[in-house]
This record gives C-alpha cells, sequence and structure tokens, in this order.
C-alpha cells in the first residue's frame, strides 16, 4: 500500500511503473542470492553492489528464467492501465479515502497479530533460530521487514546480562585437551583455503577417471589426517566466513558481514596465537582484489602482517567469472616469489595463508586447459565441476611437492580445506540424475586434510566448520592460547559426530538433543560475541 501511494494520491503512472520495475529488480536479486546464500540479501551487502563487476558470470549463472514473470507481471499491469485510463479525476475525487481506510485496517490486524505473537522483534528472532522456518521472515514480512529487523538487530546493548549469557554458554564447553605428542612441535601453519572443494570429488573416479589424483595419494600418506564430512557453515560472506571459522573459531554472524560490519573489533586467531608462540610472519597470499569482502581490514584484524594480492601476481592462465590468475599459475606464482624469499625468508617461522579462484561458480574453464575430460553425458555443471577440480588438484599437487623439498617441511603442519561447498541449488538436480545420483553428495560437506600432521587419522563422522579451528590448536600445541574457539577438536575422543549448518539443519552421527540444542545456540553466542565486541570489552575491563 505505501508503494502504490504516488498513484493513489497524486495519479503518477509513469512514476508508479518505475517503482514496480525496481521491485521487480529488488526481489529477483533476492531471489538470485537465496540460491546461493539460502537467505536474503543482508543489509550490509547493499553497500558492496560494486563487488557484482567481479562476479558477472555468477550473477549470471543465479537467474533462472521464470525470474521474468516479476517484470511480465508489471509489464502486463501497464498495459492494461494505459489501455483502461480515463480522463484524470480533479484532485477532490482522488480517492484517497478509500486508500487510507484499507491502509488503516491492513495496519490494525498487522500491528495486532504482530503484538499477539510477542512482537515483531521476538517474532523475528524466532523465525530465524527455527529448523524449518528460517527462511520465513521474507516471505511474512517483506523484503522490507527482514531489513528493518537486521537494522535493529545491528547494534545490541552490552550488558552484565549478555556478557553472562555468553560466559555461561562458554563454561559449558569441552575443555581443549592437549596431546600427548613426542613428534617434533609443527612451528610453521600453511593453509590452502580452495575455492568451492567438496568432499565427494575426492577419492572418485567417474568414467574410469580419478578427478583429484594429487589429493588421493596425499590421503594415503601416514601422516596425513582426513575428515571428508566437514558440515558446510558459512553464511553471506561465504569465503571471508570461512576464515572467521578456521582462523578464529567462530561462527557467521546471523545478518550481514562481520568483514563489512565489525573488522574493528578485536579477534583472537590462529595467526595471532601462532605470533605469539613461534614468532612467526604471517602471510596472506589471494589473487582477488585487497576491497573484495574488505579483505585486508579483515587480514589485519586478523594478524596477518604481509598481503599479496591481485596486482601481485601476473595475470597468467587467466579465466572464471572475473579473470583471476588460475590456480596453476597461482602456485607456481608463490612458489618462484618463496625460492626469491619474498617470502617465507630464510630463518623465518611462517602462518602462510593461500586462497584459491579457479573453482569458483561456473567452474568454466578454457578447453586447452583442461586435463580431464568426461562424456556429454555428464550434465554439465557436475562436467564443469569436476573438470575445474581436477585442475586445481594438479596444481596444489605441485605445490605441495615443492613445499616437500623445503628443509623447514618437518616442522610445517600444511591444511588444505574447502571454503564452502559448491553446487548450491545444482545439488538436488544433480543427485536425481542418473550420471550424478551415487556420485555427487547430497550433503554440504567440504574435506579438511592436514599433512605432515603429528596425528595420522581419518575421522569419519560428522564435524562442522567450526571444528578446525580448536583441532589446528591441538595439532600446533597451542592448548594454552586465550581463545580456543566455540568447536570441539576432533582429536578429543568425548566428541560426538554432529554439526549444525547456519539454516538450522542437523547432521549427526551420534548425539543427544541436548548436544543439538547447545550447538544451535552457538550461532547465537557467537553472533553476540562479534557484534558486542567481547573480546574487546573483556580486555578494557582487565586493563582498568
Amino acid at each position: 500500500m505505501i508503494l502504490l501511494a504516488p498513484y493513489f494520491f497524486f495519479h503518477r503512472w509513469k512514476l508508479q511503473v518505475v517503482i514496480l520495475f525496481l521491485l521487480d529488480i529488488l526481489l529477483i536479486a533476492n531471489l538470485m542470492y537465496y540460491r546461493t546464500y539460502y537467505t536474503a540479501i543482508p543489509l550490509s551487502s547493499y553497500n558492496l553492489i560494486g563487488n557484482l563487476a567481479d562476479f558477472t558470470q555468477s550473477v549470471y549463472d543465479s537467474i533462472h528464467w521464470y525470474d521474468l514473470l516479476f517484470p511480465l507481471s508489471s509489464i502486463a499491469a501497464t498495459i492494461f492501465y494505459l489501455r483502461h485510463r480515463k480522463i484524470k479525476r480533479p484532485q477532490e475525487q482522488i480517492a484517497w479515502k478509500p486508500y487510507l481506510t484499507i491502509f488503516a485496517t491492513i495496519y490494525i490486524l498487522f500491528t495486532g497479530l504482530t503484538i499477539l505473537q510477542g512482537g515483531f522483534k521476538k517474532r523475528c528472532s524466532e523465525l530465524k533460530y527455527s529448523a524449518h522456518l528460517y527462511a520465513s521472515c521474507v516471505p511474512i514480512y517483506t523484503v522490507f521487514g527482514n531489513l528493518y529487523y537486521e537494522l535493529i538487530e545491528q547494534k545490541p546493548a552490552y550488558t552484565p546480562e549478555k556478557e553472562k549469557e555468553i560466559e555461561d554458554w562458554l563454561d559449558k564447553r569441552p575443555p581443549l585437551r592437549p596431546l600427548s605428542l613426542d613428534t617434533e612441535k609443527r612451528t610453521n601453519c600453511i593453509i590452502i583455503l580452495v575455492e568451492s572443494l567438496e568432499s565427494w570429488v575426492l577419492e572418485k573416479s567417474v568414467e574410469n577417471k580419478e578427478i583429484t589424483p594429487c589429493l588421493n595419494q596425499l590421503l594415503q600418506d601416514s601422516t596425513t589426517l582426513y575428515a571428508p564430512h566437514v558440515l558446510t557453515e558459512v553464511k553471506g560472506g561465504r569465503s571471508i566466513d570461512a576464515q572467521l571459522l578456521l582462523c578464529a573459531g567462530l561462527l557467521p554472524i546471523n545478518n550481514g558481514t562481520y568483514s563489512t560490519l565489525y573488522t574493528g573489533n578485536t579477534y583472537y586467531t590462529l595467526q595471532k596465537a601462532l605470533k605469539e608462540k613461534y614468532n612467526t610472519c604471517n602471510y596472506l597470499l589471494t589473487v582477488d582484489k585487497k576491497k573484495t569482502w574488505n579483505q585486508e581490514a579483515v587480514a589485519q584484524s586478523f594478524g596477518i602482517d604481509t598481503i599479496l594480492s591481485y596486482p601481485d601476481f601476473k595475470l597468467t592462465e587467466a579465466f572464471g567469472p572475473r579473470k583471476r590468475v588460475g590456480d596453476g599459475s597461482f602456485f607456481a606464482q608463490c612458489r618462484e616469489k618463496m625460492e626469491k624469499g619474498e617470502v617465507w625468508k630464510k630463518g623465518e617461522h611462517v602462518y602462510l595463508q593461500f586462497v584459491t579462484y579457479s573453482s569458483h561458480n561456473p567452474f568454466k574453464m578454457p578447453d586447452e586447459m583442461k586435463q580431464i575430460s568426461f562424456s556429454k553425458d555428464i550434465p554439465e555443471v557436475m562436467n564443469d565441476y569436476m573438470t575445474v577440480i581436477n585442475y586445481t588438484d594438479r596444481a596444489i599437487g605441485q605445490f605441495v611437492d615443492y613445499l616437500k623439498t623445503r628443509p623447514e617441511y618437518k616442522e610445517t603442519l600444511i591444511i588444505i580445506t574447502g571454503d564452502h561447498e559448491g553446487l548450491a541449488s545444482h545439488r538436488s538436480e544433480l543427485c536425481n540424475t542418473p550420471q550424478g545420483k551415487g556420485v555427487v553428495s547430497d550433503k554440504q560437506f567440504t574435506p579438511f586434510i592436514v599433512l605432515n600432521s603429528p596425528v595420522g587419522l581419518r575421522y569419519e563422522k560428522v564435524m562442522g566448520q567450526i571444528d578446525m579451528y580448536p583441532t589446528v590448536l591441538n595439532l600446533l600445541q597451542l592448548e594454552d592460547y586465550r581463545w580456543v574457539g566455540l568447536g570441539q577438536s576432533i582429536l578429543d575422543p568425548e566428541k560426538k559426530g554432529c554439526a549444525v549448518s547456519p539454516q538450522m539443519q542437523v547432521e549427526s552421527d551420534d548425539t543427544t538433543p541436548e548436544d543439538i540444542d547447545f550447538k544451535k545456540e552457538a550461532y547465537t553466542i557467537s553472533d553476540e560475541i562479534i557484534r558486542l565486541d567481547y573480546f574487546g570489552k573483556r580486555q578494557q575491563q582487565h586493563r582498568m
């Protein structure tokens, strides 16, 4: 009714048509966003519209033909109006009384029903944290209602009650128990965050062709720790959320992205823990621009000393929606920088974080660069995904072979993991095809691989991305660090196989309803830790 006001009050039909089409764009954009992130566009992400220039192909891939029903409905309404419009009535004949009557009636009904349900904020919170109704806030309260809820939720007050709520939950966490390790300490840590890497491609052959031969070989090593069933727990921030989970042991905030809202907060991270104990030099190497997801600010907050990004690499083997450096060239150039002493200088203990890009949706690569091929019987998306993962697999394999030649390798822990699942809305479709059934996983699992691990292990239970941080602390013997994360190390014999997605969907092997509720509550606790800058406030209290 508000959106119809220009016509009811002023008969500005051209303005009304513009509003209709802008609304169509807004709704289509939110549908496209939901197909990948399973949520409406967060309020803070509207400020990141400039990022779309780097994701053009991914945007096109998210469009469905029936999205045209939105603008078609507006076109039909406009044609209907133009064919039936009459001579403009005098001002006193404008139907403002019926308009206001209908508006007031709707407002009273809406307000009354909302009050009966405990109020707008309370009702939206219940919907957001419901296992089955988490996506209902937008259909019930519209895109604008959802944005309003995010706005009033952004800046909660730091109160003794909130502090106690956080600390009571933290006190119930299982402790991070030190491991009895007789092996040499790992004083260097390398993380390879692989774009959209899912577990089902590992140790899998299709049409008698091995998809990831290099990673498969690494999995056979007795010093490899491998967990194939890591549930994706990122939200709208995607790759940057994965860094929060892995490096800071925190879950994504409920609305928006921490990387655009809360980079000024205090974070306790793996990078900072390593620097404190081993005086590491901390590097981030990525083919993306520093501004993407506000990566530069995040890196500084997390304790990165040096960033090498888009301008620091030669644009070779470039492909993908943003024409970034291909993974093969990326790792080759990283090796070159290491050999020249630009990265990992002689005598340094290091934290190295590599962020790949080539396997970004929509998984397209030039034919001349493909190192594997499948028949046309394989669905296109599945075919493209396996092909590009095979390319990245070989790039990682060659880079790991180089790392093994370095004298510091014995003291180096290498972690390879997917930043998040990759198939998004294509998953159910592929799982129902003859070629994809039994091959493509119906679960959003990414792999967690640790090379040169002091504990060789194949962990088959379900775990969450949030469990990687305490596990890595265990392996690096950093259990005494001031923050051990919200998850639980998979090296703890008492850990149960369970994880909860941001949509409150549970994947479990052996757990109780109480354990599940505790893990669900972790999202609220993490949201409060970040939004309230809990660590920063605690630091201030200790100084006083």
